[in-house]
């Protein structure tokens, strides 16, 4: 067999001196990995969080019918996002994902930022679902104030992440198994209702154009509703890292990045679909809180006993699994950026079980912080920045995940790429594409002040690492003196 070709770097250039699995005093193997089963139920149902049950109704409030468009534009970018990072990781399973194809296609600086702006965005959303989930709680059991629940909450889910990758794995498995049976029973349900099939329901298709139009607001602000609706679908890649520390990680990257439009299409697109059916888009309650949410309000006109109460309850369930399954991403996306210099080196330490206990835990921290601000000094706008600021994130992580694909598809030879087990379609068109698109849908945001918003304190955060990233570079040049063996072996 001939050598490489000399415009691919080696395999082991996506290796990092510590395997993701174990600490530097671990090297055997990791005893606790996740089943298939649990990659499969974390494919379908790991994202379905409060951000759809709940913050669906902003979307819908603010676009009107129109908002199935926006679904339908952020389900494809994120499609294509995911169809790219399925190849990379498909060929080179590794914990931390796209920040380790970023950093071998385009350098320390793009897994730097990458990295950083990913762990970010889940501080925010762990903060978000802390705060939604001890409010929660506290409408049920008011002897505790909300702020007492939220932590309470973070603390438990500390401890389910710190037992082991396959406990972690066996409680989302449990919560997205109840995720996925209530939107499957919204979807049958809700069907019946506006068919006018459901007793005592009518035929109410008729919403999608009455009452202003199907784009009452314009079909414009479609467009900024994509970034309220791609925080809705982010966290699909975390199918793709939990399916590296599984017993077949090949078999759950294909499976994670194959059915991911589906997924979009029947639990995001057919749920809002429905939902703008069964009630007139500007008679939806605005969604303050879990009981006045669009799905538990379409639920309470279907007249079941205690429908409202059941979907309370699966609101919940779902704030939780993402509260599991986000200390799950941001502590290895932490413990990666450790491993490869650009945190503080004990982040990346492992317990026997290989879990990155220290990541864990300050990736907590920041929740905490943002939760005991949001109670204690509602008014000060800290908590608002914060979730502000990561609502744009996404899109830049699927820029960095589509450049990163083009690069390293350069760096292969013919022969390598048509080995390929997942291969991306009509490269690099595509991946021109997502990127013409997010940078339209910026555009269109600037043009509202929510989107502005948005813009500005998404690029606040951007510029805060730029600015950093001369010190983490001198610390990677110093690291790399001081240990050139370890440069050259991690290199070849």
């Amino acid at each position: 067999m001939t050598e490489p070709s000399p415009k691919r770097e080696p395999s082991a250039a996506y290796d990092h001196p510590v395997s993701p699995q174990t600490s530097a005093g671990h090297t055997a193997a990791v005893p606790s990995k996740l089943r298939s089963r649990h990659v499969m139920m974390i494919t379908l149902g790991g994202i379905i969080g409060a951000s759809l049950f709940v913050g669906s109704g902003n979307v819908i409030r603010s676009v009107g019918p129109a908002a199935i468009l926006s679904y339908l534009i952020g389900g494809l970018l994120v499609f294509l996002a995911m169809r790219m990072l399925g190849e990379m990781a498909a060929a080179r399973p590794t914990i931390g994902s796209f920040m380790e194809y970023a950093r071998v296609g385009l350098g320390n600086w793009a897994a730097y930022l990458v990295g950083w702006l990913y762990w970010y965005f889940w501080v925010g959303v762990l903060a978000y679902e802390a705060v939604l989930g001890g409010e929660t709680l506290h409408e049920w059991f008011a002897f505790l104030p909300s702020w007492t629940w939220s932590l309470i909450l973070i603390l438990v889910f500390i401890i389910t992440n710190a037992i082991s990758v396959r406990t972690f794995g066996e409680v989302e498995f449990w919560l997205a198994s109840i995720k996925v049976l209530a939107i499957v029973v919204f979807l049958g349900a809700g069907l019946l209702f506006v068919l006018g099939l459901w007793p005592n329901a009518t035929f109410s298709v008729p919403n999608l154009w009455e009452h202003g139009g199907f784009a009452p607001n314009g079909y414009g602000i479609a467009f900024t509703g994509v970034a309220l609706v791609i925080f809705s679908y982010f966290g699909t890649e975390i199918a793709v890292m939990a399916a590296a520390e599984s017993e077949d990680p090949a078999k759950g990257i294909r499976q994670a990045t194959s059915t991911v439009i589906w997924r979009i299409l029947l639990f995001f697109v057919g749920a809002v679909l429905i939902i703008v059916m069964a009630v007139p888009w500007d008679e939806l309650p605005e969604p303050v809180n879990v009981a006045a949410a669009p799905f538990t309000y379409v639920f309470s006109l279907l007249g079941l006993p205690g429908a409202a109460v059941v979907m309370q309850l699966i609101i919940f369930t779902a704030v939780i699994s993402v509260l599991n399954s986000g200390l799950y991403s941001a502590s290895r996306m932490f413990a990666a950026l450790a491993d490869q210099g650009f945190a503080p080196k004990f982040i990346a330490q492992r317990s026997k079980n290989g879990v990155p206990l220290w990541a864990l835990v300050a990736s907590t921290s920041g929740a905490i912080v943002a939760t005991i601000v949001n109670f204690a000094a509602p008014d000060s706008g800290v908590f608002d920045f914060i979730m502000n600021s990561a609502g744009l994130v996404a899109l830049f992580v699927y820029v960095f995940i589509a450049l990163t694909q083009m690069r390293l598809r350069q760096k292969m030879s013919p022969e390598e790429v048509s080995g390929l087990q997942l291969k991306m379609w009509l490269h690099p068109w595509l991946n021109i594409l997502l990127i013409v698109a997010i940078a339209g849908v910026l555009v269109v945001m600037l043009s509202s002040e929510d989107g502005r918003t948005q813009v500005w304190t998404s690029l606040i955060a951007t510029g805060v690492l730029i600015v950093c990233w001369p010190f983490v570079r001198r610390n990677l040049a110093k690291r790399s003196a001081l240990r050139p063996d370890a440069q050259v072996q991690s290199n070849g």
